[in-house]
């Protein structure tokens, strides 16, 4: 485990970083953790078997996971974001941590997060990724269209973060992925209420996926690459 921070703050401050305040407020954010900690990291993501999004459980990771998630749930890091996404007091808001190993082809729809959500980070820990667009994150103008991208599209290779602001229009989304695509996710809720339903939600789907995931799979194979859903 290292002794030091994992996530700094400040290197949001990077001279490459992406900060835009249209169609809604959003960055991407670059070489944003150290290289010397990618094997831990590797080492210690969980080993999920199923595809999607899951609660954080600190039992499901090893130390390294944990102090990242620490990291990017603590106050400093949450005012700094926040100062940067247009989101006063965003540290005063209850965080949810969601992980991802694996995705089916249905993941990725277009859609702007749910309203009990007041911003979302999504912090990226894939080694390498093929010379594809597939599975690569899109901010969009439009949520009918992958293809109306706002900048671009962002290759989910490790150390890379990507955070917005909730809006009406936070379109995003992806082109449709199958296999091993690792990402934290944090989401800052509206209230504590909304964080116990939609961590219920995540188990109750942990464990649906566990007895049904080839009906999952087969679910999206053939989604249309400008498939939306909302929230």
């Amino acid at each position: 485990m290292h002794s030091t921070v994992l996530l700094d703050p400040a290197r949001l401050e990077r001279a490459d970083t992406t900060i835009q305040k249209e169609p809604f407020p959003f960055l991407v954010a670059h070489g944003q953790l150290p290289r010397e900690a990618s094997a831990d990291l590797d080492r210690d993501f969980p080993r999920y078997g199923s595809a999607g999004f899951f609660p954080y459980d600190p039992a499901d990771c090893g130390p390294s996971i944990n102090q990242l998630i620490d990291n990017v749930t603590s106050p400093e890091f949450a005012q700094v974001l926040g100062k940067h996404l247009d989101i006063e007091h965003l540290d005063g808001y209850p965080t949810l941590v969601t992980l991802c190993r694996l995705l089916n082809k249905r993941h990725g729809t277009i859609h702007t997060d749910s309203r009990s959500k007041v911003a979302t980070a999504l912090i990226y820990l894939n080694s390498q990724w093929p010379d594809t667009s597939n599975g690569c994150l899109r901010f969009l103008g439009k949520i009918d269209d992958i293809d109306s991208l706002v900048a671009p599209e962002l290759v989910p290779l490790y150390g890379e973060i990507a955070a917005f602001k909730r809006c009406d229009n936070s379109f995003h989304g992806h082109l449709p992925y199958a296999g091993e695509r690792r990402v934290i996710q944090v989401a800052w809720l509206v209230s504590e209420q909304d964080k116990l339903r939609k961590t219920r939600r995540g188990r109750f789907s942990r464990g649906f996926k566990k007895l049904f995931g080839a009906l999952d799979r087969q679910l999206g194979a053939g989604r249309d690459r400008n498939a939306s859903h909302s929230k």
